[in-house]
Order: structure tokens, then sequence, then C-alpha cells
């Protein structure tokens, strides 16, 4: 059998593995019918070399496909194939936009303007990621395509959260914008306005495996954070109020380091493994934070944000569950990388503030850029 040369063989399966779509368009199709009889719509955004699926159900991040460097696409990120299994007992909020309020607040309750307001108590003695039944990646939002910065594909969801829902003061007006460029940066834009002062803290909770989803681990991936400095937790993950130093920790991401080089030593720790949050250095403006790599498969991403933290999550928690196209997601096969602002926030009066003001509009973005050498 004759060889064929190795650059023809990438060409090839680069060429073959993209769908006939062009670039620099979007297309949508059905994704299952909600419990609530909800509809779900999957819509896909097209660069020259991405694709990237999402869902009005919780604004969710559903896929993004990457090709290798023999341009052999893959995807990325953890999930379903369609709204039944975001439904799941198998979610462990895939892809979603969280909030109103990301990660953790202290004992599910908080107090504003002399009122205590009380939240679910989901994770443990505390409220995470926004609570119950109607916290953001539960709820069917509304989507339409639109158009990015310099005519990008783009899908912006649009939710109103009613006042009191979740416990949270004031109707909030949210909108989550995902843009695929040219230059396949994948931007998320976050937009909010409140009619009562109320916290606000949204992130994308994809979870990472550069290899591919369903591979075994992510832990011969590296990782360079842009911080110095972290916050400590008690016994529930809630932070103490306190900065420490990485340096000289398991923590320590300020070179590239393998995720899994220093894993163990968090074992006896009650976060098991990495799930902590990061003191970004530069705490405003949109600056790079993060580089996630992957050597075998020539694969990495780069993340941008306008936050002041990020928190790293190394899937301690994943079991096995089935995910896309029968693919099992065992413990640590993906990495989260959740910018935001700190934890808790609001019980820390030191820490950057999460309350929003009625008259304000929020604003947050985050950037992931992905390349393959």
């Amino acid at each position: 059998m004759k060889s064929v040369p190795i650059a023809v063989l990438a060409l090839f399966a680069a060429c073959s593995s993209m769908s006939d779509n062009k670039p620099d368009s979007v297309t949508s199709r059905w994704f299952g019918q909600s419990r609530d009889g909800q509809v779900a719509k999957l819509w896909t955004l097209r660069s020259r070399h991405l694709e990237v699926d999402v869902t009005d159900h919780g604004a969710t991040l559903v896929a993004v496909r990457q090709p290798d460097r023999a341009g052999f696409l893959a995807d990325v990120v953890l999930g379903f194939d369609d709204v039944s299994g975001y439904e799941s007992a198998a979610n462990q909020y895939f892809g979603c936009t969280t909030g109103r309020v990301c990660n953790r607040i202290a004992n599910g309750e908080f107090t504003l303007d002399g009122y205590t307001y009380a939240l679910a108590k989901n994770n443990g003695p505390n409220h995470l990621h926004g609570g119950g039944p109607r916290s953001f990646d539960k709820v069917h939002w509304n989507g339409e395509v639109v158009r990015g910065d310099g005519g990008a594909p783009a899908v912006r969801f649009t939710y109103v959260s009613r006042d009191g829902e979740e416990g949270y003061p004031g109707t909030l007006q949210v909108s989550v914008t995902y843009t695929l460029h040219a230059d396949d940066r994948l931007h998320i834009g976050y937009e909010a306005t409140t009619d009562r002062t109320t916290p606000i803290n949204v992130t994308n909770h994809a979870y990472w495996n550069l290899a591919g989803a369903g591979s075994l681990t992510v832990l011969d991936h590296t990782l360079q954070v842009e911080a110095d400095q972290y916050t400590p937790t008690d016994a529930t993950l809630v932070p103490t109020g306190k900065l420490a130093e990485v340096a000289g920790t398991p923590l320590d991401f300020t070179r590239p380091t393998a995720i899994g080089a220093r894993v163990d030593m968090l074992l006896g720790t009650p976060a098991l493994g990495y799930d902590h949050n990061y003191v970004l250095r530069a705490a405003t403006g949109m600056r790079h934070v993060a580089t996630l790599a992957h050597k075998a498969s020539g694969r990495s991403m780069t993340v941008a944000t306008t936050e002041p933290a990020l928190q790293v999550y190394s899937g301690n928690f994943l079991n096995g569950q089935i995910g896309k196209q029968g693919r099992a997601y065992p413990q640590r096969s993906a990495v989260c990388l959740e910018t935001q602002h700190f934890p808790d926030s609001v019980h820390h009066a030191h820490f950057p503030t999460t309350l929003l003001q009625p008259g304000s509009v929020f604003r947050s973005a985050t950037e992931m850029a992905f390349r393959t050498e």
C-alpha cells in the first residue's frame, strides 16, 4: 500500500471533520423538551477552525469542537446530548450560566439594608450557584441570533429573574451573549440591571478537557494562572476573609504546571483537590489570566476576563456519569476555570463588591482563545 504524506492526511482530516456549513455562520436545531414543557433549542456557531454549541436551557455552553495538530476535531467540553441530560442528577453544572450568585454564600443568607434574606442551603450549610429550581442554570432563557463586534456570529440569551426568586431581592434583567470570532476567540458577555439593590456574581461553569470530553484524565494538562494569592476557606469551602500567598503551596500555578503534579497533596483537605478561588493580578480590565494546554493533542486555551478572580476546580466530584455520545466522565477528567468575583463577598466588605444598584448596569466579560500547535 502506498503511503500518504502526513501533511495530506492532516489536510484531509481537517476538511472532512468540519461540517459543510461555512465559517461565520449560525444554525439551530431542536434540543429536546424540558420537564416543564419548554422546547429547548441548540445553536451552532462556526469560525474557521471551531464549532461551538449553546442552548437556551441554562444559557449553557454545550460543546466546543477544536482540531488537534493532525486536524481531527474533538469536543473539549463535558455535557449531554439533549436537555434531559441537563435536567438529570448526572449534571454537575456542566457548561451552564450560574447565578444570581455563583459559588458559595455562607449559611444561605445575607443582610442588606437591615433585612436578612434567606436562600436555599443546597451545599451543606451554604448556598451554592444560585440555589434551587429557579437558579440560572435550570431555567429557560430566550435566545436570538445577533451579530457581535465586526459582524461575528453570536447568540444572546435573556432572562428576567423576578423579585424574590430563589430568595434574592429585586427584579433582575440579565443577558448572556456568546460571540465566536474569526480568530477562534469565544467571547462571553454578561449584562444586568435591577430595580432593587441585589448581589450578582455570574460565571460560566464549563468543564474542559482538551484531549476530548470523555478522556480519562485532565491531570496531564498544564495550567498557568496569573495569581499570587488565593482566598483560604473553612471546612465548608467558604472564604475566611483572609488572603494568602500561593508560593510554596500546591496552589502555585504562576508557571505552567501539570494539574496532576501536586493534586494529591490536597486529598486530606475539604476540597479533595483543586477547588480554590485565585485572586487575579490587575483586578480590573480585560486581561490574560490563565492558559490551559494539552501537549499530546497540541490544543491550548487562553482565558482573559474583566473579573477579579478565578475558581479552579479539578472535577473532584465527577463520578463516571454518562455524557455526550455515551462517554463516561470519571473523577478529575475535566477542569473548570470559573471567572468570578470572590465567593461569599456579601459577608466581606473588603472583597470586591457584588452588589448591583438600581440605575447601574452590571457588565462582565470572559474570553477563551483556542490554539493548536
